[in-house]
């Protein structure tokens, strides 16, 4: 038997997440055989609190506690999200992780962490400008994660 292929997908809020997430499912785990040859890895790169805020002033590290616990019930929203489709789908050879950090370094190193064979990501479909900006998870990984990385486009909608 051939060893299994590793896919690591990462998750988040974003409507392209989830499109890359059920693509995912749908292309790679919807025949029998596939759970034989394949484990997926779901990973959620939850952000610190305080990297999700820019209060100064006193009494803004009283707010920490109540943004790390929305924080975690976002996480797990996700997660069960995740965990339901791919029940309803009958996909079993998959592992749930929720990291915090950067989702850049996450996803790169839980490719290594897992021995990855690839990466899935969604792209939000950023122009120029707001890539330089905002910074492109899914550009960073092309260029640091140590395996393939698959970006899966969520196709527009014809109005």
């Amino acid at each position: 038997m051939a060893a299994e292929t590793v896919m690591v997908v990462g998750m988040d809020e974003s409507e392209h997440s989830q499109y890359a997430f059920h693509w995912t499912i749908e292309h790679f785990f919807s025949n029998s055989n596939s759970s034989s040859i394949f484990k997926l890895v779901v990973v959620h790169a939850k952000p610190s609190p305080t990297s999700s805020f820019a209060l100064a002033g006193p009494g803004a590290i009283d707010v920490i506690p109540y943004i790390d616990f929305d924080l975690k019930k976002t996480a797990s929203r996700i997660i069960e999200h995740a965990k339901t489709f791919c029940e309803n789908k009958s996909v079993d050879n998959v592992h749930f992780e929720i990291v915090e950090g950067d989702p850049r370094s996450v996803l790169c190193d839980s490719v290594e962490r897992h021995k990855a064979d690839m990466l899935i990501v969604g792209s939000h479909g950023y122009g120029t400008f707001k890539r330089a900006v905002l910074g492109s998870v899914s550009d960073y990984c092309a260029h640091h994660a140590h395996c393939s990385v698959m970006i899966v486009k969520k196709p527009k909608s014809n109005h």
